[in-house]
């Protein structure tokens, strides 16, 4: 029996949709040769991330065993695979390998964090490989949303392992690569170890539908429309935003781009050679001299973004454009849990401005880049490996595409993050469970999830924050009274009175009555201060809020 062992840890996105990071592993055991497949951010919300920019997998882990990466292999270009390459790479310093149009974005994101672009490497498409210690690694088109994506082909001594990525069964995307079943049944047929599947809609029982049935609807829908039409989808479909600017090109409209993502997922497809049609457009000073029914703008902020194109005309004018009553607003997008709210908020201030606003229409505006289940059951009865090991969803995603798979013969296995899989024998084995967790980017900071810095800030949201201060003498006998500062408190109680001075009189009472074992030692003053400071808010407005207490002892 060999003493090697082919493992697949993922460290993110399996168990969630977002973020997503994953290892495979060959060699002894605890002294395997690694690679990693994606660094990728997920997004933070006001509820359990205030303040914070982005959230990345921990990769503590991998840092740790940083001598023994090989390789790091991005599959595509949307955030969640790519978006953490800049800001990990420096604790992981491997060489990054990725297809010409991935490639760009990856090597923007490394500059812009000032590391070194030239550490990103462009790959060609399969049957072209690449060695990385024991992996022999290519990349196998696949359709998506974005041009350019790919599935990995990881061959090791232990057998083939097939990562599809994000994928669907499109045979016509509009733009990227169509899905090419004799490709793939050509890869497959040396046989397969393991299928490592995304999971995304394994719970939507129709057949998947291509990108394509999307531009005679969404043409209908712009040519009958009188006045301005603008359009949201997300910025990485170039596929669909080049639908949406044919569609206002078919109707007679100057096209319009608004928004730095848009503009520039445009330009990377151009400049990257995956784009060589996009429709002509004006730049926002000529489309202002545009009469609005010969005018079609197309924006970010499909998901409600604050900052986005579509929320700044939602409250007003962008970049001198604004929306009138008669003019229409366009989803072409599905709305991701979790961002409803920001998304109805834009839809009720384009209605109060009497603009016309029209969502998805259950899928007659847009189609999703993620394969339903019957596309994941013709892929598993295509590649026929012997384990199915889903990823890229939630937990409850993963346990049906673990039944999904057992239902169709294979062997699956439950992998959420941290679960680390042996993959090589006749059987998937948990071998190991690492500790997994987020990394918060915060301003220009990354703290720990459990650094407790966002749970403050919770906590002061919700409560409030007194700051209590107060002066020593030399003789350790308080030097006046102490003073509060409050922040997000009332100023008054229910009886009218001002808070800090109702909680001064009180501080003042506690100090004249605390013996010398408090005055002198400043741990249990400041404990008696935040005590009695909680207490008198509880009873007088009923909020404990958070406070910091400061005694400055004279020498």
């Amino acid at each position: 029996m060999s003493s090697e062992r082919l493992i697949y840890l993922p460290l993110g996105g399996a168990g969630e949709i977002g973020m997503n990071c994953y290892v495979y592993g060959y060699g002894a055991p605890n002294a395997e040769r690694l690679i990693v497949v994606d660094l990728g951010v997920t997004f933070p919300d006001m509820d359990t991330t205030p303040g914070v920019d982005l959230i990345f997998a921990d990769i503590s882990w991998l840092e740790a065993r940083r001598d023994r990466i090989e390789a790091i292999f991005i599959t595509h270009a949307h955030e969640d695979h790519v978006g953490a390459i800049g800001h990990l790479w420096g604790r992981l310093r491997a060489p990054v390998h990725a297809r010409a149009f991935t490639a760009h974005h990856a090597r923007r994101k490394m500059e812009e964090q000032g590391q070194d672009p030239a550490k990103v490497e462009t790959a060609s498409a399969w049957p072209e490989t690449v060695q990385a210690g024991p992996f022999t690694v290519g990349f196998l088109p696949v359709s998506h949303s974005i041009p350019e994506s790919s599935a990995l082909v990881i061959d090791t001594p232990a057998g083939r392992v097939i990562h599809t990525g994000d994928f669907k069964i499109d045979m016509a995307p509009g733009v990227g690569e169509p899905f090419d079943r004799d490709l793939w049944a050509s890869v497959a047929q040396s046989g397969v170890k393991a299928l490592v599947c995304d999971s995304t809609n394994v719970f939507s029982p129709h057949e998947g539908r291509s990108e394509s049935t999307l531009g005679p609807e969404i043409t209908r829908f712009v040519a009958e429309q009188t006045g301005m039409v603008v359009a949201t989808t997300f910025a990485s479909n170039v596929a669909r935003v080049k639908t949406l600017a044919e569609a206002g090109q078919a109707a007679g409209r100057s096209v319009c781009l608004l928004g730095r993502a848009m503009r520039r997922m445009i330009e990377a497809s151009v400049e990257t050679g995956v784009l060589s049609d996009f429709p002509s457009t004006v730049t926002p000073e000529e489309a202002r001299d545009i009469p609005r029914e010969s005018l079609m703008l197309l924006v970010t902020g499909s998901q409600g973004e604050r900052r986005a194109a579509s929320a700044q005309l939602a409250r007003g004018k962008y970049l001198g454009l604004s929306m009138d009553e008669g003019d229409t607003f366009l989803f072409s997008s599905k709305t991701i849990p979790g961002n409803e709210r920001g998304v109805i908020a834009i839809m009720n201030q384009f209605s109060e401005q009497g603009v016309d606003v029209q969502d998805d229409d259950d899928g007659r505006y847009h189609v999703s880049g993620h394969a339903n289940r019957p596309d994941l059951e013709a892929m598993h009865q295509l590649v026929k490996p012997q384990i199915v090991v889903p990823m890229h969803g939630e937990h409850r995603h993963l346990r049906e595409h673990v039944k999904l798979a057992e239902s169709l013969g294979r062997t699956g296995v439950l992998a959420p993050n941290g679960t680390c899989v042996a993959l090589g024998g006749n059987a998937p084995e948990v071998v190991e469970f690492v500790e997994t967790g987020r990394t918060y980017l915060d301003g220009r900071v990354q703290i720990g999830a459990l650094d407790g810095v966002v749970r403050d800030r919770i906590r002061m949201a919700l409560n409030g924050h007194a700051m209590v201060t107060l002066v020593m003498d030399e003789d350790d006998s308080p030097l006046g009274d102490p003073w509060v500062d409050l922040k997000g408190l009332p100023e008054r109680t229910a009886d009218g009175a001002a808070l800090s001075e109702v909680l001064e009189a009180d501080l003042a009472q506690l100090l004249a009555r605390a013996g010398d074992k408090t005055l002198t030692d400043d741990d249990k003053l400041d404990e008696a201060l935040r005590r009695r400071t909680r207490q008198v808010c509880d009873t007088e407005i009923g909020r404990k809020p958070e406070v910091t207490v400061v005694v400055s002892r004279l020498s």
